[in-house]
């Protein structure tokens, strides 16, 4: 009789530094890049905060290409609160839109995979498909190389949910997005998030 994997407790992380994923993703030529919280801090030129996790985004078509960029690691599918091992061989779920990837090695989470739809050229917000831009103006480099969401994009994710690290990481940009960058984002809130709190800073 064949027993599942067991699943890590979902607060096992000990999440890698952007550059070590950077490293490990230096020869995949497909599109990637920081999201989250650690992508303000890429943003930002320094580390604001403690992260808990480490997200990255790759377009669902590549997802084969990342899984073998990223070996020693068990591939778990996440959604609906549910953490359920990937098998070597399975395919990814058509619903599924986040991975988090397992150092069994090390026995802890390492980085948070999330899938999307746009293409090489564009980026499209999950939630709202009509929201979009030029994937070369939704994707930011640092000195170093290391691609991360435009802080903008990042901040239009986080009005959902408004943690206090969200309302936190919204303060800390808000002095430095530019007036491109917040009418583009009051934009975003007016259509997705109408009477956004938002909306009356920017």
């Amino acid at each position: 009789m064949m027993t599942a994997t067991p699943t890590l407790p979902h607060d096992a992380w000990a999440a890698w530094h952007p550059q070590e994923l950077a490293h490990r993703l230096a020869g995949v030529t497909r599109p990637w890049c920081i999201v989250g919280g650690w992508a303000l801090d890429l943003w930002h030129g320094e580390q604001m905060r403690p992260h808990d996790d480490l997200e990255f985004t790759i377009l669902r078509t590549d997802f084969a290409d990342f899984r073998a960029a990223l070996p020693g690691l068990r591939l778990h599918t996440v959604g609906d609160g549910h953490v359920e091992p990937l098998g070597a061989e399975d395919v990814l779920p058509s619903g599924i839109a986040q991975v988090w990837c397992e150092d069994v090695a090390a026995g802890c989470w390492r980085v948070d995979m999330m899938l999307e739809d746009g293409t090489p050229e564009t980026w499209v917000y999950k939630r709202d498909p009509s929201i979009r831009l030029p994937r070369a103006d939704a994707v930011r480099r640092t000195g170093g190389g290391i691609a991360y969401l435009a802080p903008e994009i990042v901040l239009l994710f986080k009005a959902k949910y408004r943690r206090d690290k969200d309302e936190a990481d919204f303060a800390k940009a808000l002095p430095r997005l530019d007036a491109k960058q917040r009418c583009w984002l009051q934009a975003c809130l007016a259509q997705a998030y109408p009477d956004h709190a938002w909306s009356v800073v920017l």
